[in-house]
């Protein structure tokens, strides 16, 4: 497990090695960058496989409508609301997020 921290906040994402930017063993392109914050236990991970394999629940979606932050990007710790998040790319360093990460929207927001 490794636990990285971003930001001026320093903020934590937790995942199976973690990149400099957000990236694990199971995410590992440049884009994959988005830190995702499990509603049950709210510490962002790298994916949700990290988080099952990490932590004694499955990952539990953030709602989509929530104003309380669902994303932490790997580049520059910036969180995001979902709707930020959902423009492509983070709002404070403007690195683009893998819109692939689509395919998994349901694992993480509801």
């Amino acid at each position: 497990m490794t636990k990285r921290f971003f930001g001026a906040k320093q903020v934590a994402m937790v995942g199976i090695d973690i990149g400099t930017t957000g990236t694990c063993v199971h995410y590992h392109s440049d884009v994959d960058i988005a830190g995702l914050r499990c509603a049950q236990c709210e510490e962002y991970f790298a994916c949700y496989q990290c988080h099952d394999t990490l932590r004694d629940h499955h990952f539990v979606p953030m709602a989509k409508d929530a104003t309380n932050p669902a994303v932490l990007c790997g580049r520059c710790g910036q969180e995001l609301t979902y709707q930020e998040y959902k423009t492509g790319a983070c709002l404070n360093c403007l690195a683009p997020f893998n819109p692939r990460c689509e395919i998994h929207e349901e694992r993480y927001f509801c």
